[in-house]
């Protein structure tokens, strides 16, 4: 049995990682931002091996996303168990200057269902945390800009305010906690609270999400305050291991113990990879804590997150893997299958041809912040092997079908299914260029395309293996954020539009199959 194991713990566009254990059990949840269902949740029995249950908001009522732009909606999540039920709060970001609008929701099953959004006032901010002190109060704990102004630029604080569980809503006075480790450092936010030994501790995440995030610890013995700084901030942080290092931008971490009393944290952190782009965008990783002097010490001796660890002192327990291809043979979506923003209309069926996916063509375009007709996946390897088979027959030039390779709506590849024939279209900065046209007029197609780093290539058969080159060697580094921005990371899936007119055309997918190549 292997006594190591390997980093990321969950691979892919999974950040912001959230932890609780109940028990033996232990259960974990990320962001989502534009992407439905909101919040997938893991579970685990030895914090290496995780399975996802299910999301957190799977319903309309729960996240309305409509309109919602690229890299706005769920922001961080906090899950947190109390009493026998289940909380996960978090952020809904309505846009880039809009409200930061905070709610929490509740159920008795991780699996769900959840409540619906209790939204709650005078909330400010954005990554809200939940704690449970031992004398029954619950606090809330986010970050805002200071009442007395910022002192430099992304300047912020973090307070906190008592939670009333009956009314769902703030209540007393809100507390200032802490303003900066270093008192330059920027971006303060994604706090959680612990009380260790009788005392409360403040863990932060500071310098932003990118190369210079860090996390930060303070400690008081009270929970409102004043907090004391370790000396020894930032506790983690990669930005001091120059941009050529395998792991980046490692911050926004979260603490948890185990039953025979160790300690663990999951953070978030980045791939970077031929040249240091970052196209999986940030993934959840593991990494072990220990306590010296009444302080947390990341990873003792070494002080950063491994591509390889020595494993928890916990049984190991392994979960079935999921299929690599998806013969869409079951009555609902698997779990890994998302839509961008809200699905409205009924535009998908797993019944109407039973083992396919029937997607309808939508007026609405991936190219707009809209809910088009896509379904999709996460990118979880640095080389892998995706395919599909695909029936079709366009009744005019403006319905198309196919496959995207997508960062977001303004960049991204799309391996289109015309009247006219077969294309492949590079969209980057909202800027479109058709990169290879071959001519195809049959009902069915299949679609393959392998990426190895950032050298994607695409191809299409009328046969089963019988692979024509439609385009080789496609740079894939406008699938990163480094290039594209944001805060998400690259997706693939199934789409159909009829580009701006109704249509009650469809495109039957047998199958979607995506392979690792790693």
């Amino acid at each position: 049995m292997a006594t190591t194991f390997k980093n990321p713990i969950i691979p892919g566009f999974y950040p912001d990682p959230s932890i609780c254990r109940v028990e033996d059990d232990y259960y974990l949840v990320t962001s989502t931002f534009e992407y439905f269902p909101g919040i997938p949740i893991f579970h685990s029995k030895d914090l290496v091996n995780w399975r996802q249950i299910g999301h957190v908001l799977t319903q309309s009522s729960q996240l309305n996303l409509d309109g919602t732009p690229n890299s706005k909606g769920i922001y961080a999540a906090t899950i947190r168990y109390h009493k026998g039920i289940f909380y996960v709060i978090t952020t809904f970001v309505e846009s880039q200057t809009g409200a930061r609008r905070n709610f929490f929701v509740t159920a008795e099953n991780p699996e769900g269902p959840w409540s619906d959004p209790y939204w709650l006032d005078d909330c400010p901010g954005i990554d809200t945390s939940l704690f449970f002190d031992d004398d029954g109060k619950v606090y809330v704990t986010a970050n805002r800009r200071p009442p007395e102004g910022q002192l430099y630029p992304k300047h912020m604080e973090i307070w906190l305010q008592e939670l009333d569980l009956e009314t769902k809503q703030l209540t007393g006075e809100k507390y200032s906690l802490w303003d900066g480790a270093l008192k330059c450092i920027h971006a303060q936010e994604a706090p959680h609270i612990y009380k260790v030994d009788g005392m409360y501790y403040l863990l932060i995440a500071e310098g932003g999400t990118g190369f210079t995030h860090s996390i930060t610890v303070a400690r008081s013995e009270s929970i409102i305050g004043p907090y004391e700084g370790a000396k020894t901030n930032p506790i983690l942080t990669h930005r001091h291991l120059g941009k050529e290092y395998p792991i980046a931008n490692v911050g926004h971490g979260d603490l948890v113990e185990t039953s025979d009393g160790q300690w663990w944290m999951v953070c978030l952190g980045s791939r970077p990879y031929d040249g240091g782009y970052r196209n999986l965008g940030r993934e959840s990783f593991l990494v072990p804590v220990k306590w010296e002097d009444g302080w947390p010490v990341v990873n003792p001796g070494k002080g950063i997150v491994e591509a390889e660890g020595v494993k928890p002192t916990l049984e190991e327990k392994r979960w079935p893997t999921v299929p690599a291809c998806d013969h869409f043979d079951n009555p609902e979506l698997w779990m890994q299958w998302n839509f961008i923003r809200t699905p409205r209309g009924d535009f998908w069926s797993l019944q109407e041809r039973p083992g396919h996916l029937r997607l309808r063509l939508k007026p609405e375009t991936i190219t707009d912040a809209v809910n088009p007709a896509f379904i999709g996946r996460r990118q979880c390897h640095i080389n892998f092997a995706a395919r599909t088979k695909m029936e079709f027959t366009p009744n005019n030039e403006r319905e198309v079908a196919g496959l995207v390779f997508l960062q977001n709506s303004d960049f991204h590849y799309r391996i289109e299914h015309t009247q006219s024939g077969i294309r492949l279209i590079k969209r980057e900065a909202g800027h479109e260029e058709i990169l290879a046209v071959q001519p195809y007029q049959h009902h069915q197609i299949f679609f393959k395309v392998e990426a190895y780093g950032q050298s994607y290539h695409f191809y299409f058969a009328r046969e089963s293996e019988k692979w024509k080159v439609l385009e080789e060697n496609v740079d894939g580094r406008i699938l990163s954020t480094d290039v594209a921005g944001g805060f998400t990371g690259a997706y693939m899936g199934m789409y159909a539009s009829s580009n701006g007119v109704l249509s009650s055309n469809y495109a039957d997918f047998d199958y979607f199959e995506y392979i690792g190549l790693e």
